[in-house]
């Protein structure tokens, strides 16, 4: 079984086409993917958590 892909914080920031303190905005209002901090202080996002809450904010066309 493969491990779920880990996206780092700068890898989201230009997916989603933000600044790192927009996001952190954001997060602090209670939104954005749920996020992994690593022992060593970074940070990760799962794929698939990613995908999850992006897909929430679609609308239906």
């Amino acid at each position: 079984m493969s491990r779920p892909q880990m996206l780092k914080l700068p890898e989201v920031l230009s997916e989603l086409g933000m600044s790192r303190a927009a996001f952190y905005r954001m997060r602090a209002r209670g939104q954005g993917p749920r996020l992994i901090k690593l022992p060593n202080g970074q940070i990760r996002v799962r794929r698939n958590d990613l995908d999850v809450w992006l897909a929430s904010y679609e609308e239906a066309a």
